[in-house]
């Protein structure tokens, strides 16, 4: 899971209405967010309710075409992939929700399954391959101790794309983390796009909607760096990024406002002056 961009404008409030970067003042141009290649993938803020009703909308209209893509979400760990497939292959088939709980995806997992429930029942009702596409929490710490080729991970990683990660990692942690801490998660984070880039390429060839944060699509650090080469010319990265974010590398940028939410360092911060008292 990608953590939130942009900390110092988290605390601001904004309206939920959309303002796409190639609109006018008026609000939204119709079909503003649309797909020009087969495989896509599609970022998100992943609390940002007009985001996800943005990218649904796209979605809809690119069933409506005829395209049978298949649907790569981050919110599915890759070892459940098994369960996903049993739970279809049940009958009477399983619902969005009863999908969502054999895939693990309970209320503890961190995830709003509001967001993600009608994509997957319109997988679900187009018959449409659905591929856990991130690595579990277990999986992630057993990078981190031991490297990514122990798991089978391609260990050929630029220092500038491991500088990057773990400078973000620091940043979306408030100052309160430590480099080297930074750089063994910066592999758990490299192991992430990897999984979402063999899971595209499973799925390449018939095209696929990846849904991820806006971290793992990046052009230059994210999963479409792990992509070979005929993939990417066939695929598009689109940021969904709020207002007062930076640019970072994408394919195709949109905008939206910002989510209102609380400021996450303020309670970062309260939980290491807590851990720093009790000792």
């Amino acid at each position: 899971m990608t953590v939130l961009p942009a900390l110092r404008r988290l605390a601001a409030a904004g309206a939920l209405a959309l303002l796409l970067a190639a609109c006018a003042a008026g609000g939204p141009a119709p079909g503003a967010l649309q797909f020009t290649q087969p495989v896509v993938l599609l970022g998100e803020v992943h609390d940002n309710a007009a985001q996800h009703r943005l990218r649904l909308q796209a979605f809809e209209a690119l069933l409506a075409s005829g395209a049978r893509p298949a649907l790569a979400l981050e919110q599915f760990d890759r070892d459940h992939q098994a369960d996903i497939d049993r739970a279809r292959a049940q009958t009477p088939r399983p619902d969005a929700d009863a999908l969502i709980a054999a895939a693990g995806g309970t209320a503890q997992s961190g995830w709003h399954w509001d967001h993600y429930r009608p994509f997957i029942a319109l997988a679900l009702q187009y018959d449409l391959p659905i591929v856990a596409a991130n690595v579990s929490r277990g999986e992630a710490r057993v990078v981190m101790q031991r490297g990514l080729a122990a798991s089978g991970f391609d260990a050929a990683v630029p220092e500038a794309v491991l500088a990057e990660q773990a400078g973000d990692i620091e940043a979306s942690h408030c100052g309160l983390l430590d480099n080297a801490t930074a750089r063994r998660m910066a592999l758990a984070q490299v192991a992430r796009d990897q999984t979402m880039a063999r899971a595209i390429e499973s799925q390449a060839a018939r095209g696929v909607v990846l849904l991820a944060g806006n971290g793992h699509v990046r052009t230059d650090i994210g999963a479409p760096r792990w992509l070979s080469a005929a993939t990417r010319q066939r695929s598009e990265a689109i940021g969904l990024l709020e207002e007062g974010d930076p640019a970072a590398p994408y394919d195709r940028i949109v905008r939206t406002t910002a989510q209102p939410r609380p400021d996450p360092c303020a309670a970062m911060r309260a939980g290491a002056a807590a851990k720093e008292g009790a000792r």
